[in-house]
């Protein structure tokens, strides 16, 4: 009897900042069967070391391809990762923080989308959170629900009726379940960055949003995380 040839494993491209909460999203993709295209932002952000963690990410999660794109935010600024401004330093508060970067997400996930209808792919993943997270807008799962709107209606796919589907796994998780998460998976945390203002000597500053919510996160998983910081919370 002739064996059946083993189908090959569906496409999925999946926005990899080198962040903790897009490293668990990868390696989820990747755990759901699926062969993961991961697409890097370079938008000349201030924490340009996520670059070099989401190379990490990508070899260990062994990434079927990892593409770096230049995108140079820097021009447009507006925000504390990208323009002259500080980074806050004093609490995760009510209001949209400075660190803010104007319609970023709306902008990556278009353009990995791009990605995915050149590559014949109709799955994309993004690593946003809605419960621990500072409060963008851009995070919310109204957003991503209207993106999914958005990815029918501007792709030659979607017009065809060969809808996309935008994942988001991490969506109603707290930090906390992402560091569970994490360990399940047997991912190493330190592989990940999260801050937002490294300091000297590759350290986390430990005082931005960013620092704040992963150290919460761990400690309430009751998780080491080996990121080292200058200031811890």
């Amino acid at each position: 009897m002739t064996e059946m040839a083993e189908e090959p494993p569906r496409q999925a491209v999946v926005l990899l900042s080198g962040g903790l909460d897009s490293m668990v999203t990868a390696a989820l993709a990747r755990e759901a069967g699926f062969a993961v295209n991961a697409l890097t932002i370079d938008y000349n952000q201030r924490h340009r070391i996520e670059l070099d963690a989401a190379r990490r990410v990508a070899a260990e999660i062994g990434v079927a391809r990892h593409v770096i794109l230049p995108l140079d935010l820097r021009q447009f600024g507006g925000s504390a990762l990208t323009d002259e401004i500080a980074v806050p330093k004093d609490g995760v508060g009510p209001d949209i923080p400075v660190t803010y970067v104007p319609a970023r997400n709306l902008v990556f996930l278009s353009l990995t989308l791009a990605w995915a209808e050149a590559l014949g792919a109709r799955d994309v993943f993004i690593g946003v959170n809605a419960l621990d997270y500072s409060g963008y807008p851009d995070c919310r799962p109204e957003f991503i629900a209207g993106f999914a709107d958005l990815a029918r209606l501007a792709t030659k796919a979607g017009a065809e009726g060969d809808a996309f589907t935008v994942h988001a796994p991490l969506q109603f998780m707290g930090k906390a379940d992402i560091a569970r998460e994490c360990a399940r998976l047997g991912l190493d945390p330190a592989l990940s960055w999260s801050c937002y203002d490294p300091q000297p000597g590759c350290l986390a500053c430990g005082q931005c949003d960013s620092c704040r919510l992963r150290q919460e996160g761990f400690e309430k998983a009751g998780i080491a995380d080996e990121t080292r910081y200058s200031a811890p919370r």
